[in-house]
């Protein structure tokens, strides 16, 4: 699973986020929940560095498959941590909240570290 965030890490980073996924996992299929989408799109209206990494993000997105789920009224990082419990799914993010929570979880997470490189965190 990926989250908003972690779609924007290429245009942020200059990372090949596949590839560096590929690169710790070996073969993945990438998912990618309604909700993230509805998120890239909106940040993707903006202007400047924020609205062209959502742009790309938005892009990568659609190289993913879509997780079922209808409009879900709970927040997008609510959404993520949860369908992570209920798939056993790990999920590639670089937001603390959303780390934090699925590693008290026991949930694998992939982020960035030191700006360089993704990394497999487990708790």
């Amino acid at each position: 699973m990926l989250d908003a965030n972690a779609l924007m890490m290429p245009a942020q980073f200059r990372i090949d986020l596949f590839s560096e996924i590929r690169e710790l996992l070996g073969s993945f299929e990438p998912v990618v929940l309604p909700g993230v989408m509805q998120e890239l799109a909106g940040l993707s209206r903006a202007k400047g560095s924020e609205g062209a990494a959502a742009r790309l993000g938005l892009a990568l997105a659609g190289q993913c498959a879509v997780a079922n789920g209808s409009s879900n009224p709970m927040p997008v990082d609510d959404q993520v941590i949860t369908w992570a419990m209920e798939n056993s799914g790990m999920v590639v993010t670089n937001d603390r909240r959303v780390r934090d929570e699925l590693l008290a979880r026991g949930i694998g997470v992939i982020s960035m570290r030191k700006q360089k490189k993704l990394e497999i965190l487990r708790r």
